[in-house]
């Protein structure tokens, strides 16, 4: 059998999904449930799940998820993770997670150098962007690259980010 025209196999690809940590992501589940299959963000799965943000990100949306992998959670100083996770840190934990979320949909096509995004937590990130090359500048300076952009979801799309953002609160 012949293989399909290249726009065809582009279009069934985005209709298939995104791999990302050993599992296809796919536009038929919500946000979370396309994450929790990701052996890359057991960390950030774990930390919404601590932050009570599992119900929200559930939600119609749309929104625009920038997840750090295990790997950029890993680049904090040692036992940050562990500590953000405990009951009396929720708070915190809440603020840092929903600076990582956009209101809306944005797919990297629509991010444009120099632009502002106000995040759920209220702060704004930078968009750094060369070519299809997008990063990401927090509060505090700190830069984020966007390593797997575009992984669609029922309820918005995540871009797999490098490092974590971190708010001025």
């Amino acid at each position: 059998m012949k293989a399909k025209t290249k726009p065809t196999e582009g279009m069934d690809k985005a209709m298939a999904g995104v791999l990302v940590g050993g599992a296809m992501m796919t536009p038929d589940k919500d946000i979370v449930d396309n994450a929790v299959n990701s052996t890359e963000h057991t960390t950030l799965v774990s930390a919404v799940k601590a932050g009570g943000l599992v119900e929200t990100l559930k939600g119609a949306g749309p929104f625009t998820v920038f997840a750090p992998t295990n790997a950029a959670f890993d680049k904090l100083p040692a036992g940050t993770v562990n500590t953000l996770v405990m009951p009396e840190n929720k708070q915190k934990l809440g603020t840092i997670l929903t600076y990582h979320v956009v209101s809306g949909r944005l797919m990297a096509a629509d991010l444009m150098d120099g632009q502002t995004l106000t995040t759920v937590e209220g702060e704004t990130l930078t968009v750094m962007k060369k070519g299809n090359s997008v990063m990401l500048r927090d509060a505090k300076g700190g830069m984020a690259n966007v390593t797997i952009p575009n992984v669609v979801s029922s309820n918005g799309v995540t871009h797999v980010i490098d490092a974590v953002l971190m708010p001025t609160k």
